[in-house]
């Protein structure tokens, strides 16, 4: 059964989710890599892998949401608490801008007493004062200012827009099933309301990207499941740009489960690039995994290696700390023998 799926693949074919799941639990880890690594290559016929200079910047971690898997938020009144500053965030973007960054990753808690003209006045902030490119404000952000507005979330989208936003990353979609939402994030945007924001937010013309967070209590149906949300809705869009997974990092949180090893990531991601036909990239996650699983993720169906990550504090909390400079992100891509080039959110190649 196994080798009547590889065939499927080898001509092109797509994946029924049953099948993927079949895939998944039954062919060894090096056809999966084959199999994975010929569809990145039919997508992807040129041996370069991209990566991208930005910043994560967390404006807030002040937060209602309390998700289990968090090690990073504070709750309102925690003297931890903060709100980033006009002068901070000018700051960082500013060395951003320096090391030759294009873009900004903005996103925060789910702060229960900021207004919507506080991310309206951010991103004008950002875009009057810098010029830079603004990837922000994940899904269960969007659905929050929706709540605390009033209005729609078309109606926060097409603000945020005319403030200054150009894309959305694909935060906060952990697992998109129901049931495991409702256990480790009670408090956050549903699968629909994910969906919803990105469906939107693509028939505004932004691009997004899309993301999983697995290895804590989700069932690996569930992950498919997943999956296959995102695939349906990229028929239907065409707006994410590239999809993201990696493994949960239990330390300092409220999960007691062991960390994916790097097996599974590479199977979890060999998978989500065979069954993923019309998502155009994939990420690998060096910052979970480390730079040397990231480069064997080349050969596992990823075809960029992601950001400079400048700064990154909501993995950090967890306990796990991998820094790469500019430099080494190309030296960590041309010693797995491929050729290294910036890009912007878009994937356009920065000359």
């Amino acid at each position: 059964m196994i080798q009547r799926l590889a065939r499927k693949i080898f001509e092109g074919e797509r994946l029924t989710p049953g099948e993927a799941l079949e895939l998944y639990n039954g062919a060894d880890l090096n056809l999966l890599g084959e199999l994975a690594d010929r569809v990145r290559k039919r997508l992807h016929p040129e041996p370069v892998v991209t990566y991208v200079i930005d910043r994560n910047i967390n404006y807030t971690n002040i937060c209602i949401s309390g998700c289990k898997f968090c090690a990073y938020f504070r709750a309102p009144g925690d003297p931890e608490g903060y709100v980033i500053s006009r002068e901070d965030l000018a700051k960082k973007v500013e060395e951003t801008q320096a090391l030759g960054g294009t873009q900004i990753l903005l996103q925060g808690g789910l702060h229960p007493d900021l207004p919507l003209t506080f991310y309206e006045d951010m991103l004008s902030f950002l875009k009057q004062e810098f010029g830079i490119h603004t990837h922000a404000f994940s899904p269960p952000e969007i659905t929050h200012f929706s709540n605390i507005s009033g209005l729609s979330v078309e109606e926060v989208l097409r603000r945020l827009i005319a403030a200054g936003l150009d894309s959305i990353p694909g935060g906060g979609a952990e697992i998109l099933v129901d049931r495991v939402r409702r256990q480790i994030a009670p408090r956050k945007a549903t699968t629909d309301q994910w969906l919803q924001v990105m469906e939107t937010a693509h028939r505004l013309g932004l691009k997004t990207t899309a993301t999983m967070m697995f290895g804590h209590i989700e069932t690996k149906e569930e992950r498919i499941e997943h999956i296959q949300r995102i695939r349906e809705l990229q028929d239907r869009t065409h707006g994410f740009t590239a999809f993201i997974p990696w493994p949960f990092q239990p330390r300092n949180t409220a999960i007691d489960v062991p960390s994916a090893t790097a097996h599974e990531y590479l199977r979890l991601l060999a998978v989500a690039r065979i069954f993923l036909d019309n998502v155009p990239n994939i990420q690998a996650s060096w910052v979970t995994q480390g730079p040397k699983v990231a480069q064997i993720a080349l050969f596992y169906g990823a075809n960029d290696f992601g950001s400079t990550m400048i700064e990154e504090n909501v993995v950090a909390a967890t306990g796990v700390s991998h820094r790469l400079s500019e430099a080494q992100i190309q030296h960590h891509i041309s010693q797995a023998g491929f050729i290294p080039r910036q890009r912007l959110m878009d994937y356009t190649l920065v000359d």
